[in-house]
């Protein structure tokens, strides 16, 4: 099993996050994992993205032009990696601000409503986990447990009090993901 994937959008969505919660995840379950933060010099707001690749064998590079897996985050991220999924692939998209949206054919293309329901929470910082429960429900690659633990070792301890927040969020997302 080899997940190539990309996850993008602005920075201060907690891209770089996710990428980094799968990447523990995977390790603490014995995969070879490659994480490769990419982000202008303006971070908050500008546009960040992270590559991950999770296997069961030796990553040769982490450097990658194509994706089984596109996330998406805000427009220009779509417009950006929406030509990058690997035919037969998968795209999941946050619908907030989008005005093109994806048209491949050949791909399947999932919607989640993360922003607006966070927002409507009140709670915009648990955002990118309803957007990665979205994730582990299109691509079960990692259980829900394994990813808990992963985010408890990736977040400091002095947040370890949010993690129930956190679990919520990732089951939210699991359930409200949309396939088209």
């Amino acid at each position: 099993m080899t997940e190539e994937l990309i996850i993008a959008g602005f920075g201060g969505q907690g891209v770089l996050s996710m990428g980094k919660i799968l990447a523990y995840t995977a390790l603490m379950n014995e995969k070879h994992v490659s994480w490769l933060p990419s982000y202008g010099p303006e971070m908050r707001g500008g546009t960040a993205n992270v590559t991950v690749i999770l296997s069961d064998e030796e990553v040769s590079s982490p450097v990658l032009k194509r994706f089984d897996t596109v996330i998406a985050l805000n427009q220009p991220s779509l417009t950006k990696f929406e030509e990058e999924v690997k035919p037969g692939g998968v795209l999941i998209y946050d619908t907030n601000g989008i005005k093109n949206p994806p048209s491949r054919t050949d791909i399947e293309i999932y919607t989640i409503d993360a922003a607006q329901k966070a927002s409507e929470m009140g709670m915009l910082k648990v955002f990118n986990m309803m957007v990665l429960g979205a994730y582990l429900e299109v691509k079960p690659i990692l259980t829900l447990e394994d990813v808990l633990a992963g985010l408890k070792k990736s977040l400091p301890e002095r947040h370890h009090k949010l993690l129930p927040v956190n679990e919520k969020a990732l089951q939210m997302g699991g359930d409200m993901i949309t396939k088209l």
